[in-house]
């Protein structure tokens, strides 16, 4: 695993919201750091609702990470636009994260209850 990425066991129960709609709830999270950066929520696709998630043709590229995918969240108040993130086939350095998602706290509340 590249230096500055560190994947851990997130304490304590994860929940993120949308549109005012709970999408998941974990025990399972992962905290992943990187560098400088805040530490970012992954949640175990088992604990979410992916009826709410709509897969999107967007994806980034990361040279630690390897290639993300992005899915959009179908919310009452109308679609939340590549909110969502997963490494489908994460980097073997990172593999911990396969089979998990991301939240952009920016545009879901992603928080420890």
């Amino acid at each position: 695993m590249a230096d500055h990425i560190q994947i851990r066991p997130a304490t304590g129960t994860w929940v993120v919201r949308a549109g005012g709609a709970v999408l998941g709830e974990s025990q399972d999270a992962l905290e992943l750091t990187e560098g400088d950066n805040a530490p970012v929520i992954y949640f175990p696709r088992s604990d979410i609702a992916m009826a709410f998630l709509e897969p999107s043709q967007t994806t980034t590229q990361c040279p630690y990470k390897g290639t993300a995918s992005y899915f959009s969240i179908v919310a009452k108040s109308g679609p939340i636009a590549d909110a969502v993130w997963s490494y489908e086939n994460p980097n073997p350095q990172v593999a911990q994260i396969k089979d998990y998602l991301a939240f952009y706290a920016e545009k879901v509340a992603v928080e420890q209850v």
